[in-house]
């Protein structure tokens, strides 16, 4: 008998890990890396020492209203005069700066529209024109309809009118 050797197979058994090993592994596959970790301790340590400066803020505004309240009210004679001759006049200019600004834009937007230059929202001023005419249009063939109605319920009503 002649003998024929065959090659020596390997059977691998796939087994499932523990369960304890797989949340691990889930934990390690979800956890943050370093530069995500810094990046929070960063914001966590800045946030912390905002919140304390609000606070120390806070608690000098306070204190500072108590401390300055009587001065305040006892010195207010001299200080409405001082508020109105400065603050009425800075008022003023301001506003006349910024209504001059205002004019420029409107001015600047109007120019341009007139020239055909499409300024922003010129499509939204040509959509409400429209309609304001169109709308106009309709409210006179209305009137026109309804004027000859009463006309007509005139005559009916005395006939030599």
């Amino acid at each position: 008998m002649s003998s024929t050797t065959r090659p020596h197979r390997t059977i691998q058994l796939t087994t499932t890990p523990p369960p304890h090993t797989t949340l691990l592994r889930r934990i390690q596959d979800s956890s943050p890396n370093s530069s995500q970790l810094i990046g929070f301790l960063t914001l966590a340590i800045v946030g912390g020492i905002l919140l304390l400066l609000t606070g120390f803020t806070i608690t000098a505004i306070v204190l500072g209203f108590i401390v300055f309240a009587p001065i305040i009210v006892l010195t207010s004679p001299f200080w409405l005069p001082i508020f109105v001759l400065v603050f009425v006049p800075l008022v003023g200019f301001l506003s006349l700066c910024g209504f001059g600004v205002a004019a420029v834009a409107v001015l600047s937007w109007v120019y341009r529209y007139s020239r055909g230059l499409h300024p922003p929202g010129s499509d939204r001023f040509d959509y409400a024109r429209n309609r304001i005419a169109t709308t106009a249009r309709e409210v006179k063939d209305y009137a026109k309809e309804y004027g000859g109605y009463l006309h007509s319920k005139v005559k009916d009503a005395a006939p030599g009118a």
